[in-house]
């Protein structure tokens, strides 16, 4: 007998019971996204490994041992995507949109990296992301920051925190990781063995280590902000003043850097306690050197990710489901079938925000009823002979205690209108919809 057939490791399903949750990020996202300016672009999963190999960088985790890499039958090498950001600057680079010109673009889908599964990272994980390019200030780091604040708010999401950053231009990270190599290597044997590696191939990504000891030693370590140059402390004053402007509360964290190499100046990361030890829900900073990087005119950029998986566990920690009415006909002859499906077809066409089915088992009353009770069905629209013959239609509301009530089949969509919405309202009645 052959295994049981399973998905890969760190690749999961999504299923109805959550996809609520998925469907009110993503559609609050694409709505926000649509006000600021932002047109979506969509991408391919597969891209040419060198993309990825000349963006992110040869030391980083993700291409050491992240990626999956596989040559084609032309023994080309390619890769899923670990990111969207330089899938988004190749495109802009090859179809013209970037040349003498502020675009603004999003994106959404699946990422891939190999990494070891836990609760919020998996080796299939989605992201949701915002890339603005020909901008060179601060004001657009700004609104970036603004625009995930204001996700956060219309989500309903609380208990995040932004954490803001500045890496200085290359010069800057160049020094800085001098002194910070200098000051680590008299503490190297103490060092986890991540660190001990990244010491030599990107020792910045140190300061992300989520090992206690090594924290401990980095508490004496030079900070970031020393290295920086006065033209990037400038700009990063300047975003911190717009941000108080707006009221927005965050945190400087000199040890705040990001694991892709193309960033500079201006970090930022949106960071919950809510989540156990993945706590960085939303990131992202400038990346100046990108475009000319990946063979493109020199084009300031900005831009961030934000990783689905976890905003959903926050949601699902945050705020109740809000699933719409559920409405079910129930037909007790074949009499009643063309009628029922009739109604139910007029209901789906005009009634937008409920869920409208059909009960095609067999059974009596008494079982369709029981049966539908069961399945969390709001309302029960029975048709038998009698129905047929009257043109009328039986209503039974499974919810509450109002009593059953037939009405005429061509008044059902009026009848219906006010419970096409949340399940809350559907409780009540249509004599109870002035009682809020």
């Amino acid at each position: 007998m052959s295994n049981k057939l399973q998905a890969i490791r760190g690749m999961n399903d999504i299923l109805p019971q959550d996809i609520c949750y998925w469907q009110l990020l993503e559609k609050t996202a694409q709505q926000l996204f649509s006000r600021y300016g932002f047109g979506e672009i969509r991408l391919p999963l597969l891209e040419k490994t060198e993309l990825f190999a000349r963006s992110i960088g040869v030391s980083t985790d993700i291409v050491e041992k992240e990626m999956y890499t596989f040559d084609d039958r032309n023994g080309d090498s390619l890769t899923l995507r670990p990111e969207g950001t330089a899938s988004v600057v190749r495109a802009g680079i090859e179809r013209g949109l970037l040349h003498n010109k502020i675009s603004k673009l999003w994106y959404s889908g699946p990422m891939f990296r190999h990494e070891r599964p836990q609760k919020g990272r998996y080796r299939q994980f989605h992201q949701i992301g915002a890339e603005c390019f020909g901008l060179p200030g601060p004001a657009i780091d700004a609104e970036l920051i603004m625009l995930t604040g204001q996700l956060w708010d219309e989500l309903g999401i609380t208990a995040v925190e932004l954490q803001v950053n500045t890496l200085g231009d290359s010069d800057s990270r160049v020094a800085y990781r001098s002194a910070l190599v200098e000051y680590l290597q008299d503490y190297r044997d103490q060092l986890d063995d991540d660190s001990q590696r990244r010491l030599l191939t990107n020792p910045l990504r140190i300061l992300d280590s989520k090992n206690s000891d090594t924290q401990a030693l980095l508490a004496n370590a030079p900070s970031l902000l020393d290295s920086v140059d006065a033209e990037s402390s400038n700009h990063f004053q300047a975003l911190q003043i717009m941000l108080d402007a707006q009221g927005m509360s965050y945190k400087v964290n000199d040890r705040l850097v990001r694991g892709l190499d193309y960033y500079n100046r201006t970090v930022f990361e949106w960071v919950t306690d809510q989540l156990g030890a993945q706590g960085t829900v939303c990131a992202g900073g400038r990346y100046d050197g990108l475009v000319e990087q990946l063979g493109g005119r020199a084009t300031p950029a900005v831009g961030f990710a934000m990783g689905e998986e976890r905003l959903v566990e926050l949601l699902k920690q945050q705020r109740a489901p809000e699933p719409l009415t559920h409405v079910q006909f129930i037909y007790l002859d074949d009499s009643a079938l063309l009628p029922a499906l009739a109604l139910a077809q007029a209901c789906r066409a005009q009634l937008h925000n409920m869920r409208v089915e059909i009960d095609h088992q067999s059974g009596n009353p008494g079982k369709k009823l029981n049966r539908a009770d069961k399945a969390g069905v709001d309302i029960a629209l029975i048709i038998g002979g009698d129905e047929v013959d009257n043109q009328t239609i039986s209503v039974k509301f499974l919810r509450n205690s109002k009593p059953q009530q037939q009405i005429a089949q061509d008044q059902l969509i009026e009848f219906l209108r006010p419970f096409s919405h949340a399940v809350s309202t559907a409780q009540n009645g249509p004599d109870d919809q002035n009682n809020d």
